[in-house]
């Protein structure tokens, strides 16, 4: 009797429910902020900056957006989603690109997420550049939480970005900080198996599905030594990937219609 209780309460947080619970935590501080007509609610938890958004009303099950980079950039996925009873979820950790210490900080999110808000247990993720080395090593540690892998323009591959030891022209800058927080040396981060193309074969075996969008003239994030290796992999596992490759475009996000990304997230996050 209490398990059913229990279950009945989980399947019906709605909108106003969550809503209350969002305003009366202490979590959250200050006034909610406006996303685009949404409430959205920032607050620091680990010492990182998070993002909540709120749909006007939320769909059973409480499904959510799990965006990895650039909160805001290229909208439309998101809002469509909103629209749709979804949440949105941030949590800033971009200057960690993706290795274990984000990964650890991203657990501690989700079980917050999944357990003080009753989100959904599995989320679609939405990697945009360096966000691609988030959601593709947090979902190889947690395939069982992930609906779906929305990867646009990612980097997975620290060689490639911000290395630049390939074709792609990296960034310096970047790369030192990313050696420091990875805690390697100039010799080890060349020889380096911790990334997403090291993992594409499992990733693919996990069968989470995959829409990769990308410009087929990237020369920041290269599509063949990124997204190329995890969707060849996923095409030889026979795994679900879906590749929209924009002709002529450099690392540009987001398509000018975006209802084939849309249509993507709804068909394997809606419960």
């Amino acid at each position: 009797m209490h398990i059913i209780f229990f279950l009945f309460f989980l399947v019906g947080c709605t909108y106003v429910q969550q809503t209350e619970q969002f305003s009366s935590d202490k979590l959250i501080q200050g006034e909610p902020g406006n996303f685009h007509g949404y409430t959205m609610y920032s607050f620091e938890y680990k010492d990182r900056q998070c993002r909540i958004v709120a749909p006007k009303r939320a769909a059973e099950g409480n499904p959510w957006l799990w965006r990895a980079r650039f909160f805001g950039h290229r909208p439309e996925v998101d809002l469509a989603l909103l629209n749709k009873g979804f949440y949105v979820a941030y949590m800033d950790v971009a200057d960690l690109y993706g290795s274990p210490k984000a990964v650890g900080l991203w657990d501690d999110f989700y079980d917050l997420l999944t357990t003080r808000y009753h989100f959904a247990p599995r989320v679609a993720l939405e990697g945009m550049s360096r966000g691609g080395l988030m959601v593709f090593n947090w979902a190889a540690e947690h395939p069982e939480r992930v609906a779906c892998i929305y990867a646009d323009a990612p980097v997975c591959d620290i060689k490639s970005w911000p290395g630049g030891l390939m074709k792609g022209i990296g960034s310096q800058d970047d790369w030192r900080k990313c050696r420091d927080v990875y805690g390697l040396t100039e010799e080890q981060a060349r020889s380096f198996q911790g990334n997403p193309v090291d993992k594409a074969d499992s990733l693919a075996k996990s069968n989470i599905p995959l829409l990769v969008v990308s410009g087929d003239s990237d020369e920041v994030v290269p599509y063949k030594e990124n997204a190329g290796v995890l969707v060849e992999a996923y095409r030889e596992k026979e795994g679900e990937v879906k590749t929209i490759i924009k002709r002529g475009e450099g690392h540009v996000h987001g398509l000018n219609n975006a209802a084939p990304i849309i249509r993507f997230v709804l068909k394997h996050a809606k419960p």
